[in-house]
């Protein structure tokens, strides 16, 4: 039976290693719609250094309309080397990102850290402390100290930066992290820093309110230096973790060394409205245009578009048992291969994208009934 209903979804590839990776997870999407005749209508746009190249802005107001009128969003990566070396440029790649987060009010960023039991061996830390690690986080997104009040003195010599929080803005990211600790194992842990920022006592106070609204949720406090340890020593004791814009973007990438790899950790930025999905990554522009590029994670930022934004589980969970089986076959791409894998099971961003989209393939029109 047909779906009647049409899906636009925004594809911004963005910069560097953004348009390999995307061109896999649309991929996915496009073998999705055909095995479960859905209707996705795909629409391109511009955003970070090859906006500014193209238009002189990091976001055009195209790209805002294009992103407002789809039902999703999907994004590659933002960065370019050039603006790195510097300091001084007033219009950077960066900034389309965190414009586009405010445009369309996306406040809650959710990164899932989950452990695929074929690369127990690929991180730096022993498998038996990754064994069974899931965790959910939840960083709010629009607040802290990359949107508060910034300032450099006139002589350069001296700038600040500050971070500040509503009791709106904790309230409306901590009732979305105790929803999904309901459908979960029932624990939250808030990550901030109580005993040094005003901020971060508003923080814990506004989630100690909320908090009682779910007597069936545990809540946990954990200063954010004690919760870089604990991710390291013992992961498995993290259900859904929430915290502040900063202290979430270091530990997630902290947390990227429990999978193994940035390569496989795909995210999803939710608000009132359309969501936006993106690999976790950056552009990488050193292997840009090379085919070492791991598509993972968009494949999988685009199962959690699948999930979020159409409530298309099923859809969902078949993409991501796709890569599983890839993975369980012995398939590695560059950044998860170590001095034991077999050189000849070290596939490119092509070839291991590829293989992941013959499975999954052969798992849609074996499951469905067209």
């Amino acid at each position: 039976m047909s779906d009647p209903q049409i899906r636009r979804i925004a594809v911004l590839s963005g910069d560097g290693i953004g348009p390999e990776v995307t061109f896999w997870g649309i991929k996915a999407l496009k073998m999705v719609a055909k095995g479960f005749n859905h209707q996705f209508i795909f629409e391109k746009g511009l955003i970070g250094h090859a906006a500014i190249e193209e238009t002189g802005k990091p976001l055009p107001e195209e790209t805002i309309s294009i992103c407002k009128g789809a039902h999703a969003i999907l994004l590659g990566a933002v960065g370019h080397p050039k603006y790195d070396n510097d300091p001084s440029a007033k219009v950077r790649p960066e900034q389309g990102l965190l414009k586009i987060r405010k445009e369309l009010g996306l406040y809650a960023n959710l990164r899932p850290i989950k452990i695929f039991e074929s690369l127990l061996g690929a991180s730096s830390l022993k498998e038996e402390i990754l064994k069974g690690t899931d965790i959910l986080f939840y960083r709010e997104l629009t607040g802290g100290i990359y949107f508060g009040k910034r300032e450099k003195s006139l002589d350069g010599k001296t700038a600040y930066d500050t971070m500040s929080y509503s009791e709106m803005e904790v309230e409306r990211i901590t009732r979305m992290a105790f929803e999904a600790a309901q459908k979960r194992n029932g624990i939250v842990h808030s990550v901030d820093k109580a005993n040094v920022l005003d901020s971060s006592r508003l923080w814990r106070a506004t989630v100690n309110k909320i908090a009682n609204e779910y007597p069936d949720v545990q809540l946990n406090h954990m200063f954010v230096d004690n919760m870089a340890m604990q991710l390291i020593r013992d992961p498995k004791q993290f259900d859904v973790v929430i915290t502040g814009n900063m202290f979430g973007d270091i530990l997630t990438d902290e947390a990227s060394q429990i999978s193994g790899s940035l390569g496989l950790l795909p995210s999803a930025s939710l608000g009132k409205h359309v969501g936006l999905f993106e690999p976790v990554h950056g552009s990488a522009p050193d292997i840009a245009g090379k085919n070492k590029a791991n598509p993972m994670a968009t494949i999988l930022s685009a199962a959690m578009l699948l999930r979020h934004a159409f409530d298309m589980e099923e859809e969902a969970a078949i993409v991501e048992t796709a890569i599983s089986d890839v993975l369980n076959k012995g398939y590695r791409t560059t950044d998860l291969a170590n001095e034991n894998t077999d050189q000849e099971m070290i596939l490119g961003t092509d070839q291991i994208g590829n293989q992941i989209m013959e499975v999954l393939e052969s798992k849609l029109f074996q499951s469905v009934v067209i």
